[in-house]
């Protein structure tokens, strides 16, 4: 089993903040680059009323939902002394929501509800993420100068 210990990406607290602030802002960008891509589609009247929708909920969004779970990582991951998993950014249970939204996103996408419509959601999301991830990058360089608490 040592010698297998060897292969296990292992990675400071530090890297795993790091990794989710980046994962979060990343998804976000693509999830927010989708919705303006569909918006860039329709009337100018269109774009900023739907668009002006799914600001809204995203803060909603962020602020009730996003940001409880951000605190959660950060909960779990602060108190770390060792080197864990790459992948340890996240509980592992959540790898399995991550797996259903992806699936969900996908039949979405290729559903036959209007992509100005599906422009809200998106919109919602990837800027829910990426103002989350603000979190994490904020407290990755709190760690980094080590000032450890949040």
């Amino acid at each position: 089993m040592k010698n297998m210990d060897k292969f296990k990406p292992a990675v400071t607290k530090t890297v795993l903040i790091f990794l989710a602030g980046l994962t979060w802002a990343c998804v976000g960008t693509m999830l927010l680059s989708l919705a303006f891509s569909w918006l860039s589609t329709v009337s100018r009247t269109t774009f900023y009323s739907f668009g002006t929708t799914g600001v809204v909920f995203a803060l909603m969004v962020h602020h009730f939902g996003f940001l409880k779970i951000v605190d959660k990582n950060l909960d779990r991951i602060l108190p770390m002394d060792e080197k864990k998993c790459l992948f340890a950014f996240i509980p592992w249970k959540s790898y399995l929501t991550i797996t259903v939204m992806i699936i969900m996103g996908a039949i979405l996408r290729h559903s036959a509800i209007p992509k100005q419509y599906l422009a809200i959601l998106y919109t919602t999301i990837g800027l829910s993420l990426i103002l989350s991830s603000v979190r994490y990058i904020r407290t990755f360089f709190q760690v980094k100068k080590g000032n450890s608490h949040t």
